[in-house]
């Protein structure tokens, strides 16, 4: 019975432990320069180089760690979203820094490749390494 006590004392601690712990995200690219030159240039983030990977600094003091791949492959899904309260003036702003609209089969875009949904609308964009991004602004 001890045993049993002693085990489930330390399963709820654990749990505690995930519940008050900051979590890091983290994705790859194949090429850390340009991974850089995007987020920090295009996009405008703060970006810093950390033991030979680069940590994305977003708002609230949320950090997210790019790391070098060889062999990446591009994520199936989109990794980042980014909350916009303009999409159209958002789709414009990052055009103009080069950096293209993608559209989707399956998803209902117009012609400058925002989905307009009835909760939110979403335009889609990639980083260099061929991740998906998105910015997002709700209805």
């Amino acid at each position: 019975m001890t045993g049993t006590l002693h085990r489930a004392a330390n399963e709820a601690t654990e749990a505690i432990m995930f519940q008050t712990a900051k979590a890091l995200g983290s994705f790859a690219v194949d090429d850390l320069a340009a991974a850089q030159k995007f987020y920090g240039e295009a996009l405008g983030l703060q970006v810093s180089e950390e033991d030979g990977a680069l940590m994305l600094h977003l708002v609230g003091d949320h950090r997210i760690l790019v790391y070098a791949k060889p062999d990446h492959s591009p994520a199936t899904f989109t990794i980042l979203n980014f909350p916009v309260d303009d999409i159209d003036q958002a789709v414009d702003d990052l055009t103009a820094r080069g950096v293209p609209i993608q559209h989707y089969q399956g998803f209902d875009t117009d012609d400058r490749g925002i989905y307009r949904g009835e909760r939110r609308s979403i335009a889609w964009f990639t980083d260099p390494a061929g991740n998906a991004l998105s910015m997002v602004q709700q209805a």
